[in-house]
């Protein structure tokens, strides 16, 4: 089959199925690894706070690094489908190697090299599933995308419970191997999906059109954003046990609310952005994120703290549902470096709001609600200011 006559398949529910289980087997993979990668790196490899802190800032590095380049390669070439198969593949044989490896400097190089091209698969999942959406002449990407995000969400409500049961009964080898398993799943099913073909033909051009300033702005806006998210979501539990005496249960039952809340939430913002502009929804997500820190800053029991989840949760799922279309559409005939762009903001919004939260610990939790709120702020000043030069772009 060739690819030309692939990428006149029309998306079928027979071409979502498998993408949906590759969707929730990517989830499951990080959802069972990645919580426990720093405690695995103290305890069974003895990696000293230095080592330990080395690993966690080259390895998402690394991530970002071979996401980028990979995102490139499969908007200009037709092979999406084969480096989804890679990717499942890279993380099987990465995480089986971590389930039997002790060796710090042997594991970092597994980590940078073989778990870095499998960092790539969530990305390209969801550019994808654009591609096959449009080449189906679809209008409803949005939807789509805001589903397959649904199925990540879900995926990470039961994988850090199957990773807890996974480490008492098994321990990390059982924990790694759960999950290569499902690295290898991603593989499986993937070999099965069509190749849509290259997304753009104008590689140059293309090129020249993610430096614009929409774009810049709207990258940079997103790094603030996503780390104005991490940064609370990390400050919930030393929140609620350390200022308001509440216990760790109680941090768990709050932010299990917040994740119960986004799946409607996300489900619901991704139908509203088939109708309005996606632009729109995520300053909505900014704005709404504003009073959420306000409301955290100056909180005073754990009840409160668990209705706040309410705000917290329209935050998530306006800002990292709608936020795939949203930088989808800013390039559409480049979904793959698009949407690396933002799942690499997600990355660097993490690297920065570790070292805030350590200043918060220094100087108090709550104070890393107001530094959320600073963030939070200029964020939507970018996206505004994004979407003014967008508009100014558009008349000449």
């Amino acid at each position: 089959m060739t690819v030309a006559s692939e990428t006149r398949s029309p998306l079928s529910l027979k071409s979502l199925l498998p993408l949906a289980s590759a969707s929730v087997a990517v989830g499951l993979a990080m959802a069972l690894a990645m919580p426990f990668m720093a405690l695995f790196l103290t305890t069974e490899v003895g990696a000293s706070p230095v080592a330990l802190g080395t690993f966690l800032l080259i390895s998402p590095l690394a991530g970002l690094v071979a996401s980028t380049v990979l995102g490139r390669v499969s908007d200009s070439r037709a092979v999406r489908r084969n480096l989804l198969v890679v990717g499942g593949a890279a993380g099987a044989g990465g995480s089986a190697l971590f389930a039997v490896l002790r060796n710090y400097w042997i594991l970092l190089a597994v980590s940078v090299t073989l778990l870095a091209v499998a960092s790539s698969l969530l990305s390209q999942v969801f550019a994808y599933a654009r591609q096959a959406t449009e080449r189906s002449s679809s209008t409803r990407a949005p939807l789509v995308i805001s589903g397959f995000r649904t199925l990540l969400s879900l995926a990470w409500v039961g994988g850090p419970p199957l990773a807890a049961l996974l480490m008492a009964k098994t321990g990390y080898v059982g924990l790694y191997l759960a999950s290569a398993g499902f690295y290898g799943l991603v593989a499986v099913v993937t070999m099965r999906l069509p190749e849509l073909g290259s997304a753009t033909t104008g590689q140059a051009d293309s090129d020249r059109g993610m430096l614009r300033p929409q774009v810049v702005l709207a990258v940079a806006a997103f790094v603030l954003l996503q780390g104005s998210v991490t940064l609370s979501v990390n400050a919930v539990p030393l929140l609620v046990t350390d200022v308001l005496h509440g216990t760790a249960g109680d941090a768990g039952l709050i932010l299990g609310l917040c994740a119960a809340l986004e799946i409607p939430l996300i489900l619901g913002f991704g139908m509203l952005a088939v109708r309005i502009e996606q632009h729109r929804i995520v300053c909505f997500g900014a704005v709404v994120a504003l009073a959420y820190h306000v409301v955290m800053f100056t909180t005073s029991s754990t009840a409160q703290v668990a209705v706040a989840q309410v705000l917290n949760a329209i935050v998530i799922s306006a800002i990292m549902g709608v936020g795939i279309s949203y930088f989808q559409a800013l390039a559409p005939d480049r979904p793959g470096l698009t949407t690396t762009l933002y799942t690499n903001t997600i990355t660097v919004g993490v690297m920065v709001s570790g070292p805030l939260l350590g200043l918060a610990q220094e100087i108090g939790y709550r104070t890393a609600y107001l530094m959320c709120l600073a963030m939070s702020a200029l964020g939507l000043i970018l996206l505004v200011t994004a979407g003014m030069t967008a508009r100014r772009e558009s008349v000449r």
